[in-house]
């Protein structure tokens, strides 16, 4: 996550991770159903809206760097220099995305969002949403000279190549595998290559 670099912006940066972090510890001491947005205030010591002003739902307070890693595969299309190639940065923000899931300490958090129906639907739209963010970033480049269609099948590949990543046994592996897949798919639909 970008640094926040005024006294404010840092105050409401630690005000959302302490919110993130006391939720996240409740959850897993107890069980993600059994806490209630109220009690995760509580504990946090803000107020509901004050939650509520950082946190969208109680899904989101699981998936507190949502928003962040959504900018981050979009900064990944509109950041690179001019006629940069388009998937090595996109891989390397996937690598980064499967390296934060499989840290020490993840398990148990996943093994929570596994076992619950809200949070599996919450990840799902997640995914969706942060696929139609990055469609959209590549559709917008006029270097890629891509379809709608094509840059939202692009951009369904790479969250895919994140989501089978994490439940493989070597994610790393997986992501660079999947990766070799989407990189043959991507060239054949290259529109300055006469073969394609």
């Amino acid at each position: 996550m970008t640094a926040p670099t005024g006294r404010r912006e840092r105050k409401k940066a630690a005000t959302r991770q302490k919110i993130a972090g006391t939720a996240l510890r409740l959850f897993l001491e107890r069980g993600y159903e059994a806490v209630g947005i109220r009690e995760v205030a509580a504990e946090a010591d803000v107020a509901v809206t004050t939650l509520f002003s950082h946190f969208a739902s109680k899904e989101a307070l699981v998936f507190e760097r949502d928003e962040d890693f959504e900018r981050r595969l979009a900064g990944a299309v509109t950041g690179r220099a001019p006629g940069a190639p388009l998937l090595p940065p996109l891989r390397r923000e996937i690598h980064a995305l499967v390296r934060h899931c499989a840290a020490d300490g993840a398990d148990p958090v996943w093994r929570m969002i596994d076992a619950s129906p809200a949070l599996r639907r919450y990840e799902e739209s997640m995914r969706l949403r942060h696929a139609e963010t990055l469609a959209a970033a590549i559709a917008a480049d006029p270097a890629l000279s891509r379809s709608r269609t094509e840059s939202r099948a692009l951009a369904r590949f790479v969250l895919d190549a994140y989501a089978l990543a994490r439940a493989a046994e070597d994610p790393a592996g997986a992501v660079d595998e999947v990766f070799r897949m989407i990189e043959a798919a991507w060239a054949a639909t290259d529109p300055a290559d006469p073969a394609a």
